[in-house]
């Protein structure tokens, strides 16, 4: 019996051995509370591209993905409280999908030399890598995403808007107050006039911000809203009949979800974009053997190709690289954490490599540096086809401006270096 009691001990203490050896990947998603219905396509996309990885491949280099879901609600205190939680258990990384949270894990992860890649969110002069050593926003930022939506403007008048008005509908926070000060910029150079309208949280309430677009007639509307503001506000524009094809949302206002509601009246809204769209790509095939066909699905696969999907599949796609990079670096497939910070400070994405991993033509081509950690800013435009039911991309990838952004990078960046006491890297 004593026997029999040691061996089972033995077996489920192997069991659970290898957890600890794994690679430990933490998502800190949001599956409840308002941002709900967003959060869910992001994280399901995210879940299932690592469960194909151990399905298809038995993990990484050898090693198996051990992915752990903690649920914030989109609250910064719970996502603070997720990542206390978990961080010493080995997480490789955190992808916290707020801006919120990443405001507040910045010093955390720092501190605890911990990799945080807020892609496409956060806080935007986390680029400059001289100065945030743990923190990463490739393949681009918000004020990436600012200029990509004045370069478009522009091309559609010819290169001049002098003279003409935008409006900015944002999300009252910190992620929603990011792109004000590349706009101002990009105002001071192009000579357009900008009107900031903030909207609180959680975004149901904006017949007053679209009275006055109404009244004022500005000659386009950005948005930079999450959740349920985006339906509201394109409601609110089928409303007072703006027109649709003027009306240009960041990519976190640029989902299925943001538009059905509003019907075909919604059609030719655009959305910002740092990857493609659909499901004709290879994986989806590999996706659906290993993962949706096996039961495995992290959701009921029903979001599958949806813009979300594929930006929480993209962002852990980014991961697995910057894993495999990691390995190759160091010479070994157990990485640490400080390892897979090296893995994603050197990280180089190419078009011949996302067709190897049956992804052609799905993002931009970008590399990773010491000194920068945000990619080359390039991005694209989708316009929703309410007809088709889908986003289209109608617009190549094409760069920021990097005349007015570097300059503020440099100097946000280097205020907080000045703030923190922090020495400069890459010397």
């Amino acid at each position: 019996m004593k026997k029999k009691l040691l061996t089972a001990l033995v077996a489920a203490v192997m069991a659970a051995g290898p957890a600890l050896a794994d690679l430990k990947i933490v998502d800190t998603s949001y599956r409840t509370g308002p941002y709900a219905a967003n959060g869910i396509p992001f994280s399901d996309g995210y879940q299932d591209y690592f469960t194909l990885l151990n399905e298809r491949d038995g993990g990484i280099g050898g090693e198996a993905i051990n992915l752990v879901e903690c649920e914030t609600g989109y609250n910064t205190e719970k996502g603070v409280e997720c990542y206390e939680a978990t961080k010493g258990d080995g997480s490789l990384l955190y992808q916290p999908l707020s801006t919120g949270i990443t405001y507040q894990l910045i010093p955390k992860v720092s501190s605890d030399k911990i990799p945080l890649h807020t892609m496409g969110y956060g806080r935007t002069s986390a680029k400059n890598g001289k100065v945030f050593e743990w923190v990463f926003n490739y393949p681009a930022n918000y004020w990436d995403g600012a200029s990509h939506a004045i370069t478009h403007i522009l091309e559609q008048n010819g290169g001049d808007i002098s003279g003409k008005s935008v409006a900015l509908v944002y999300h009252n926070s910190a992620y929603g107050k990011e792109p004000i000060r590349t706009l101002e910029g990009l105002a001071e150079k192009h000579g357009f006039n900008l009107t900031l309208l903030p909207v609180d949280h959680p975004g149901q309430e904006q017949k007053s911000q679209w009275l006055q677009i109404r009244r004022e007639s500005p000659d386009y509307v950005i948005m930079w809203g999450w959740g349920v503001m985006n339906q509201v506000a394109i409601q609110e524009a089928v409303n007072i009949r703006f027109p649709m094809e003027n009306f240009i949302g960041i990519w976190w206002s640029g989902s299925e979800n943001d538009v059905k509601a509003a019907g075909d009246r919604a059609n030719g809204y655009k959305a910002l974009t740092f990857h493609n769209i659909g499901s004709n790509y290879p994986i989806y095939d590999d996706i659906q053997k290993y993962v949706v066909d096996t039961g495995k699905a992290a959701g009921a696969g029903d979001q599958i190709g949806s813009v979300l999907y594929n930006r929480g599949m993209y962002a852990a796609m980014l991961a697995a690289e910057a894993i495999k990079t990691a390995q190759e670096i160091h010479g070994t497939a157990a990485i640490t954490p400080e390892m897979m910070r090296d893995g994603m400070e050197n990280l180089e994405m190419t078009e011949e490599k996302m067709a190897g991993l049956g992804l052609p033509g799905f993002g931009p081509e970008f590399k990773v540096s010491c000194e920068n950690h945000g990619g080359n800013g390039f991005g694209a435009v989708s316009q929703w086809d309410a007809e088709a039911g889908e986003f289209k991309l109608i617009t190549e990838y094409f760069q920021s401006d990097q005349d007015i952004l570097q300059p503020l990078i440099e100097e946000d960046s280097m205020a907080y270096a000045s703030e923190n006491n922090i020495e400069l890297r890459c010397q």
